[in-house]
């Protein structure tokens, strides 16, 4: 009996379907009110005066928080090496503590009625006066006072292997090339929501996260109160993409909304909020550089780039991330510089770092095929690796690169394209071909799960995990019925609660394969219990022995549930990772192929077509799996056709904080997309998988720059390409 592999539909299938299924703002409490926020209007300054009478007046209003009146709030905690869960405050601002503006957006009050309808004409009426200060706003401008990005385990500022510029400066064939992205924001189906309730000293959240441990841990922190007494529910989340990773203003003010007028608040963003109170992802300007001989061997391969941070916080993004790993230059050079701007620190969006990194480097090297006049796919394979091309010695844990190109271009058709540029066409359409490897690094985190078998056969399953629409309880019912040897429906999965065992993060890909190891752990242990009383009793069946043992349920438990545990857990299993780390290289990966069509007359570009195939390990479920990468791969095409946040350089202001003129793709913009996995194992990770969540969105923006330049010749080296850049 086996159900990995197979593609079941989704357990909470019907509940979504239906409405049944609660979201963050969907819980209703007696008593509930309603909160919005106020944003300062300047980037950096202090309030000299905050007129809230107006808004006091409106009918409904129960109170108007400001740092005058607010209750007092820890500063947000200093990141801690050994506790991931302080690493991941969206910034590090004392919201309403006192009158200094970090950036333009930032909270400075909040307002509290009967009604949301009250709460938010009160708040349009909130007034306030700044003594302004000199700020630091425009990302190309300030790429002069670009500094190496600080240095760190988790996000290295780089790395080399011999001299990369010498090298460079003698290569026979040399591209030295500059490529932008633009800064993109979250634009979730389901806007950032808070529902907070006090009792005493106990907390209750529902909130939108996909951290659900780590936003517990930060809320008992910056309340003070023990983590036992935070109560953190998501057991459905409508989209994070890595905007619901860090815990950002609204989550911290619905808390404090409800401690100061001792009623539950629900706190549901509008999407202008999301974008002036949730970080985005940065902008980059990247130098990539190749060095090689007149067969493509790579010689030196330069990959730097600037992004940018808040003075408040933001993460380091990895871009060279995929550029220390893909091809065997002999001289590398990769490199992270960063500059601190007064704007809403950035954060993670998916796939940080290679999503825009791979756009760089996969473009850089289609540009060195066509000046050596060798097919993409061909000059790939001649600067193929089998170790690690920085560390040399250090091994690859799972590498099929040739096998998906191969895959790949017969599933494509790539043996039809005419390599010359702007060389087919189709009446009025110029039709284009291009391709790009796909990388993203596998890793796993700590994970405690609960495995429950009944005297009726059925098998309970628990753990906090995260279900943001990929499919998590799903593939972790098909987990655990394989390793009891049960069938699929006999078994339920209980998620989304931070009182039930530590789950991971769902950022970074990790939660399928971290939590597929304690559940086989566990498990096993539950096996062994059965084998050990069918020895007293004579080798009876498991349902004989449930019945003579006379008990409702036999437990195996992986990792303590206890706080302390929880605690000691999360530090005692990181080490892990790093040793890991430099033992292997860990590696989701694949190849994108696209084609589009240019109007030759107006630019208008179509994807009209879209094969991708994918190294992610054993599959546990391929339904599942395939519409995680078509989302990734839409989610490429936005990256490389349409998103841009416009971010005003003299005021620091976004000016498109809206899906009217922040543009994202529709139906009508998204080709046929053929997904396919080659379904190989990871020997080095639980049951083989390597996570699926973000490395469909790797590669897209390249193959798309590249189709489009072997449709029209033009090379557009700045994201997005609009139609404006082809004319």
């Amino acid at each position: 009996m086996t159900t990995i592999g197979q593609p079941l539909d989704r357990v909470d299938g019907d509940v979504k379907t239906t409405g049944a299924a609660k979201f963050a703002a969907e819980h209703f409490y007696p008593g509930l009110t309603h909160a919005v926020l106020v944003h300062a209007t300047v980037s950096r300054g202090r309030i000299t005066a905050l007129h809230t009478d107006e808004a006091s007046a409106v009918p409904g209003v129960i109170t108007v928080l400001t740092h005058l009146n607010a209750p007092p709030l820890k500063p947000a905690p200093k990141p801690r090496m050994l506790n991931l869960a302080l690493w991941f405050s969206g910034t590090s601002v004392n919201y309403l503590q006192s009158d200094e503006v970090h950036w333009e957006g930032q909270p400075i009050a909040v307002v509290v009625a009967e009604t949301s309808a009250a709460a938010r004409e009160a708040a349009a009426l909130v007034r306030a006066e700044y003594t302004v200060a000199k700020s630091a706003v425009d990302f190309e401008g300030a790429e002069k006072n670009a500094r190496p990005q600080p240095n760190n385990p988790i996000f290295p500022r780089g790395a080399k292997k011999g001299d990369a510029e010498a090298a460079l400066a003698a290569a026979p064939v040399t591209l030295d090339l500059r490529y932008t992205t633009p800064p993109q924001n979250h634009n979730a189906l389901e806007l950032h929501a808070t529902t907070a309730i006090w009792d005493g000293d106990r907390l209750t959240v529902h909130d939108a996260t996909q951290s659900i441990d780590w936003f517990r841990t930060h809320l008992a922190t910056r309340f003070g109160i023990p983590m036992t007494n935070v109560r953190v529910l998501a057991p459905f989340v409508g989209g994070a993409f890595g905007g619901k990773f860090a815990i950002w203003p609204g989550t911290i003010l619905a808390a404090l909304a409800a401690r100061a007028t001792s009623r539950p608040v629900r706190l549901v963003l509008s999407r202008e909020a999301v974008y002036r109170t949730v970080g985005g992802r940065t902008p980059s300007i990247q130098r990539v550089a190749l060095g090689a001989d007149h067969d493509g061997k790579l010689t030196s391969l330069v990959h730097t780039s600037v992004t940018r941070t808040g003075r408040t916080g933001g993460p380091s993004e990895q871009v060279t991330s995929q550029s220390q790993h893909l091809y065997a230059a002999e001289n590398i050079l990769a490199r992270h510089d960063v500059v601190q701007l007064d704007l809403l620190p950035n954060t993670f969006m998916r796939a940080p770092g290679e999503a825009i990194g791979t756009f760089g480097l996969e473009s850089a090297l289609d540009e060195l095929a066509y000046e050596l006049g060798i097919d993409p796919i061909e000059l790939r394979m001649r600067n193929e690796t089998a170790v690690d091309p920085i560390h040399g010695k250090r091994k690859f844990a799972h590498r099929m690169l040739g096998e998906a190109y191969a895959r790949g271009a017969e599933r494509f058709g790539w043996h039809e394209r005419n390599p010359e540029p702007r060389s087919m066409r189709d009446g009025r359409w110029l039709v284009g071909m291009g391709m790009a490897t796909a990388y993203h690094p596998a890793l796993t985190l700590p994970a405690n799960v609960t495995v429950r078998l009944s005297a009726d056969g059925s098998v309970l399953m628990r753990c906090g995990f995260q279900e943001m629409g990929m499919g998590s309880a799903t593939v972790q019912a098909q987990i655990t019925a394989d390793a009891l040897g049960v069938p699929f429906d006999t078994v339920r999965v209980e998620y989304g609660d931070s009182a039930l065992p530590l789950a991971p993060t769902a950022g970074g890909s990790p939660q399928t394969a971290s939590i597929a190891a304690s559940v086989i752990q566990a498990c096993q242990e539950l096996k062994q219990k059965l084998k050990a009383m069918a020895r007293k009793t004579g080798g009876a069946s498991n349902e004989e022995i449930l019945r003579r043992a006379k008990v409702p349920y036999v437990e195996a438990v992986v990792g303590s549930e206890s706080r302390l545990g929880r605690i000691a857990g999360r530090a005692r299993f990181l080490p892990n990772f790093l040793r890991e780390n430099q033992r292997w290289v860990k590696a989701a990966s694949g190849v994108q192929f696209c084609e589009v069509r240019v109007d030759a007359d107006t630019g208008e570009t179509r994807v009209s077509r879209w094969v991708g195939v994918f190294d992610i390990g054993r599959v546990i479920n391929p339904k599942t799996a395939a519409s995680q990468m078509r989302g990734g791969i839409v989610m490429g095409l936005g990256l490389a056709m349409a998103e841009e946040t416009l971010v005003d350089p003299r005021t620091g202001r976004i000016m498109n904080p809206s899906l009217t003129e922040y543009h994202v793709p529709v139906h009508a913009d998204i080709p046929p997309i053929d997904v396919s996995f080659l379904d190989d194992p990871n020997p080095t990770m639980p049951l083989g998988i390597v996570g699926a969540g973000e490395v469909s969105v790797t590669g897209v923006g390249a193959a798309v720059a590249n189709a489009v330049h072997h449709a029209t010749g033009k090379r557009v080296r700045d994201l997005p390409i609009t139609l404006d850049k082809l004319l």
